[in-house]
């Protein structure tokens, strides 16, 4: 049985939360946020923007809001810092009132969101004047490498699997997207940045595996193959990738960030 494509928390953290934290800690350090504030991560998944939070920024409290069951029951196990507090919730109506929060931030997950701009226009509502909102979404259609080589494997074996492609369905993975959300939603001072990263796998087998564990879209493409299938696209990909000398295979994945802050 395929399962719903974002629940399982110990999946996602294979295939791409380990890297979503590399990210955060770039991000936050391009925002410059000032200790002792109150904080609203939506799409808190499993807790890798706000741990990092925690660490980085002292916050005086943070609430995670994601609408995944999974994804919060795997959060308040892995993030126990008491100034930290998961709910499950949806992004288009968030459950808290006007002006809650000094610093409204979203890691990855805009391009989830059935209507991105409603997010948005929540993120404005919950942000105190004067406050901070910034997101950063992965850079689907050319910056994430892992990806990449994936689908161009997949389109080569399987041209029907392009309609699965995130690059290919994805609206507010480019700067300029991103900046334009901004702006309707009524924020100021509005900046746009990359962030990139490196995504080193130490083998093929540390690369592939995660691609079964039925998280995103790729995984979920995976679980629908036959084993004749997936094997071939798996062999296939041992061809494409980059394998150094030593097994390893060094790829970069980009996200893009964007900040605002509320009119006065």
């Amino acid at each position: 049985m395929v399962q719903p494509v974002w629940a399982n928390g110990d999946a996602y953290e294979a295939y791409v939360g380990r890297w979503s934290r590399l990210v955060a800690v770039e991000f936050l350090r391009g925002l410059a946020v000032a200790p002792e504030r109150h904080w609203l991560d939506v799409g808190s998944g499993t807790g890798a923007l706000t741990s990092t939070i925690l660490t980085h920024n002292d916050p005086a409290e943070i609430t995670g809001i994601d609408p995944s069951e999974g994804f919060v029951a795997v959060a308040r196990t892995q993030v126990t810092d008491p100034r930290a507090a998961f709910h499950v919730g949806d992004a288009q109506a968030l459950p808290l009132p006007d002006r809650v929060a000094d610093v409204v931030v979203s890691g990855l997950t805009l391009n989830f969101v059935p209507e991105p701009a409603r997010a948005v226009a929540e993120f404005a509502r919950v942000v105190r004047p004067a406050g901070v909102v910034a997101a950063y979404v992965w850079d689907y259609a050319e910056g994430m490498a892992m990806m990449r080589h994936f689908w161009a494997a997949a389109a080569q074996l399987d041209p029907a699997s392009a309609k699965r492609d995130e690059g290919n369905r994805t609206t507010v993975c480019q700067p300029d997207a991103l900046r334009t959300l901004w702006e309707r939603a009524g924020l100021r001072d509005v900046s746009v940045w990359p962030v990139d990263v490196p995504t080193t796998f130490t083998n093929f087998a540390d690369y592939w595996a995660p691609f079964l564990g039925g998280q995103g879209s790729a995984p979920g493409y995976v679980a629908t193959l036959a084993e004749s299938d997936r094997a071939a696209l798996r062999e296939l990909l041992a061809t494409r990738l980059p394998i150094e000398p030593d097994g390893s295979i060094r790829l970069t994945a980009r996200a893009w960030a964007v900040r605002g802050t509320p009119p006065e």
